[in-house]
């Protein structure tokens, strides 16, 4: 099994990445959001550097046919 991480989808905004973490959970599939946005306290930078939907690299197709549903 691979542990290289692929870059699944960036979003403007924590709250729908978190939403499509949750329908990946429900998948079977783990996965991660990364965000650089001064832990918290400057949530602006959301939108310049994105958030980052982070899953297997093994993972990454399956994943995709989820949040294309």
């Amino acid at each position: 099994m691979s542990e290289e991480v692929f870059v699944l989808r960036v979003f403007n905004n924590e709250i729908d990445a978190g939403i499509a973490k949750e329908l990946l959970q429900d998948g079977g599939i783990r996965s991660f959001v990364l965000k650089d946005d001064a832990g918290g306290m400057e949530p602006h930078l959301q939108l310049t550097g994105g958030v980052r939907l982070v899953v297997n690299r093994a993972d990454a197709e399956q994943a995709h046919q989820i949040l294309e549903r």
